[in-house]
């Protein structure tokens, strides 16, 4: 949006100067300095409104005019006024040559780029040139041979580019002219920033787009004057007292923004339709009643796009996704994969089934087959928190039962493919639709509390077995290893058969300062990736430094802590366990590929058959993380234009995961938190004082690589293995507390400790009672205890069955407990996307899904 205001040069000759241009905010143009001023907000005076309004009711209205060039419009507007005795004929040849007068030389020789930046309209779906930005223009001068200020407004049918007229190729849809003689009380230029300024207006520029009419036209122009505040002529002391305005205006945007009339609303077809825009975009979780009709159509909607998922990522932007994400899927196949062994470990010291190794190839293996067939490929799979807890709950029912736990998982994973077959032909995803924040929540603070909870209860277990005494006796520096095991052996002499037993006692001493250090490792990985979290979004060093150590706060955090350990020579600490090369994580009771009737010893009948409901219980997991990671995703004010694959990528993700099982290697889900950090690291925003989102380079390249490097990163083993496990505790803590942002129940929770007066200024906390607000945490706080106890009991593979009782749960509480308006309030999805982040703010506040 540019104004430009009539001027002349020193030897008298006329030109139009620029004098303003909107990109959101104004920028004036300092004719003497010969420089723009900083963006600023708009200030009009209340008296060049009202003129604007009053001469419009009699001025000259040109609606969808077809002229293609700025000389036919000008002489249509010449001739327009002519005809309505706006003017006089005699003045015809006179207006003509004032309105073709060439713009400012001194404007010209400034740099294209910062000269001109039109007004950007993100109401896509409202233009037929959707993808195109567009500008209008603003004419204002004093011509003195006329007898009477005049007003044409000009809307051109499309949008086109006119030469001459502006400095860079941009096509106009408005043209604005306000012509008169010099008379007082007429302010030429304020007139033509009050109008710059309703152009630049979202609300009224759609107004103008689909007014059918010029009284709609000067009513559009009333509804923006309803909404102007009026300060009046008072000496303002100081600028605090302005803070005020703030919150009024607020609240006349809410109103303005849900208006009565249907045609201003912002989400509401255009008044013709588009011949080339296509239809509307459907929904991806509509049904189509026909077998795998929905895989079908995510297909049909993503593969035609193939070559363009190759092409868009020749951008240097995708190199820096690439890096980024890089460490952000490493770190937690690190984390996890050590915690996983050290779970099996825990459990049984010689079944070390699976680990970093098996991890971090499933990652790789399974991340570039899914990124190369996938309808969403920007999704990250990986290693998550649910299966953790699931891994380590079957494992524990396995050996309880005698049981092959490395085979159990083959026939669970065979049922995993029966299963999502029947789901996706049956197109079960719309079943998404069900689980509400409700479920969301709950299941994400019992996720992050397991996460918190084993993070201590690892560490105790290590002053356990190496508490902190005055006096360690088994200390001997004249041997090699002063930390060897003591070795004691007892004969036993049998007086009835004469035969003399042997018995070797093994007794692990505890080691000096092992608990001290480990602790110390534990709490200072966390608080250095904890801090640098916050770091990021802090005020401290530029954004682009501050976000650099805010995304890699994680491997900076354990780097710094292996290096601590490793300069502490004296003091013994357990490291990550880590197979040369390409080896399994325990070559002597595995290989890579799982025998399904038993490795060393026959698998039980019974359980064939009986390992679908352990399948199930992993389906529900990887559904939820998996449906939920797509729908945050997917939203549309991320505009991505690709589509999504709800049916799709779960067959891939979920049959993948079944058939991995083969070789003895975790099934993944879509990991929600590393997902929405990839969607953020190739979102292209806009410039300007108040960015937006122009798109995403929707590509497979950057998951393919990523999955390449991690699986590449199995080679640096002798790096690995000098990682403490403490350290990862840190990293687990790390992850439990952070996923507790941004969850409402997290929120709530902590209120019921606080004063009314306190609460914040949220629609669950002011629009519902909070009596109802604290029996709606209450409730949500029970069911989070009876999944704990489940959790905790032999029974802890029902997990996830209980968990999907609340959805019925939550069903049965609306319309009895709480009514459909208090259940908007506390269970609405009122998460937003987040692109930019800025101080208090990253991608954890986005979903309320676990890491």
């Amino acid at each position: 949006m540019e104004m430009n205001e009539s001027a002349k040069s020193p030897n008298q000759q006329s030109y139009w100067q620029e004098m303003g241009r909107w990109a959101g905010y104004e920028e004036t143009y300092d004719v003497e300095a010969g420089r723009w001023s900083p963006s600023h907000i708009s200030y009009l005076t209340f008296k060049s409104l009202v003129q604007i309004r009053r001469t419009m009711n009699t001025g000259v209205m040109m609606l969808d005019r077809e002229e293609k060039t700025l000389s036919s419009i000008i002489e249509k507007i010449v001739d327009t006024l002519v005809s309505k005795k706006e003017i006089q004929p005699g003045d015809r040849d006179k207006v003509l040559q004032a309105l073709m007068h060439k713009q400012s030389q001194s404007v010209e020789t400034q740099p294209l780029t910062s000269n001109v930046e039109m007004e950007k309209f993100s109401v896509t779906e409202k233009r037929e040139t959707a993808d195109k930005t567009e500008a209008s223009m603003v004419l204002v001068g004093a011509l003195e041979f006329l007898e009477r200020p005049t007003v044409v407004f000009v809307r051109l049918r499309d949008a086109v580019v006119l030469e001459s007229a502006l400095e860079a190729p941009v096509p106009v849809r408005f043209i604005f002219i306000l012509i008169g003689p010099t008379i007082d009380g007429m302010n030429y230029h304020e007139c033509g920033r009050a109008m710059a300024a309703l152009l630049a207006d979202k609300v009224f520029n759609q107004a103008a787009f689909q007014a059918q009419s010029d009284r709609e036209l000067t009513d559009a122009v009333g509804d923006f004057m309803d909404c102007c505040i009026v300060i009046p002529p008072t000496e303002i002391q100081n600028e605090s007292l302005l803070t005020s305005l703030i919150p009024f205006q607020k609240k006349l945007l809410q109103e303005r923004l849900r208006p009565s009339n249907p045609k201003l609303r912002l989400d509401v077809k255009p008044r013709k339709p588009s011949k080339s825009s296509g239809p509307p975009p459907e929904d991806p979780l509509t049904r189509t009643g026909v077998p795998f009709g929905g895989m079908i159509r995510d297909m049909k909607r993503r593969y035609k796009h193939y070559i363009s998922d190759l092409t868009d990522a020749l951008n240097a932007q995708v190199l820096a996704a690439i890096i980024f994400i890089y460490f952000a899927a490493l770190s937690p196949a690190i984390t996890f994969g050590g915690l996983l062994a050290l779970t099996f470990l825990i459990a049984d010291k010689v079944d070390n089934m699976m680990g970093v190794s098996e991890l971090m190839i499933s990652t790789s293996l399974l991340g570039i087959i899914f990124c190369l067939i996938a309808a969403q490929p920007v999704l990250v799979i990986g290693f998550s928190g649910p299966l953790l807890v699931f891994e380590e709950a079957f494992f524990n029912f396995c050996k309880s039962q005698g049981i092959e736990y490395i085979v159990g998982r083959v026939w669970v994973g065979i049922w995993l493919v029966v299963i999502v077959v029947g789901i996706v032909a049956l197109e079960g995803s719309f079943l998404v639709r069900f689980i509400s924040r409700f479920t969301q929540e709950i299941f994400s603070i019992l996720i992050s509390l397991i996460f918190i909870y084993e993070t201590f209860a690892k560490l105790l277990k290590i002053f356990r077995e190496h508490p902190l005494t005055l006096n360690y006796e088994h200390l001997n520096t004249s041997v090699e290893d002063p930390w060897h095991s003591i070795v004691s052996y007892q004969k036993i002499f049998d007086n009835a058969t004469g035969n003399v037993s042997v018995v070797r006692t093994v007794e692990h001493q505890a080691y000096p300062n092992t608990a001290l250090l480990s602790m110390c490792l534990m709490f200072g990985c966390f608080s250095i990736a904890y801090y640098l979290r916050m770091f990021k979004n802090g005020k401290f060093l530029p954004g682009k430094i501050r976000r650099l150590l805010g995304d890699f706060g994680v491997p900076i955090a354990i780097f710094l802590m292996a290096a601590i350990d490793i300069n502490i020579e004296d003091t013994y600490t357990q490291k990550l366990v880590v197979p040369k090369g390409l080896q399994v994580s325990n070559p002597s009771m595995r290989g890579w590929l799982i025998n399904p009737f038993g490795e060393h010893k026959s698998f039980p009948v019974w359980m064939m058959f009986a390992s679908i409901v352990p399948a199930i219980l992993v389906f529900i997991l990887i559904f939820l993380e998996s449906q939920i990671t797509t729908l945050i995703v997917s939203k549309p004010e991320r505009k991505m234009v690709k589509g999504s694959g709800f049916h799709m990528d779960l067959l891939i993700l979920v049959s993948m995961g079944g058939l991995s099982a083969f070789f003895g290697i975790p099934w993944l889900s879509a990991a929600t938190v590393r997902s929405v950090s990839h969607a953020n690291a190739l979102t292209v925003m806009s410039k300007g004082p108040k960015p937006e989102i122009e798109k995403v380079l929707e590509q497979r390249v950057s998951g393919v690589v990523v999955a390449l490097l991690v699986g590449l990163s199995i080679l640096m083993e002798p790096i690995l293995k000098m990682i403490p496990i403490t350290a990862l505790f840190g990293i687990f803590l790390y992850m439990g507390i952070t996923s507790l942002s941004g969850i409402q129940l997290w929120d709530r929770m902590l209120l019921l400790l606080i004063p009314k007066k306190y609460h914040p200024n949220e629609p669950y906390a002011t629009r519902v009672s909070t009596s109802k607000m604290h029996v709606f945490t209450a409730i949500q706080m029970v069911c989070l205890a009876v999944l704990w106890i489940v959790k905790s009991s032999p029974a802890s593979l029902a997990l996830p069955f209980v968990l999907i009782l609340t959805i019925p749960l939550r069903m049965f509480m609306t319309g009895r407990l709480f009514t459909e308006q208090d259940m908007k309030f506390l269970d609405g999805d009122d998460s937003k996307a987040t692109f930019e982040e800025e101080p208090g703010v990253d991608v954890y506040s986005e979903t309320q899904m676990p890491l």
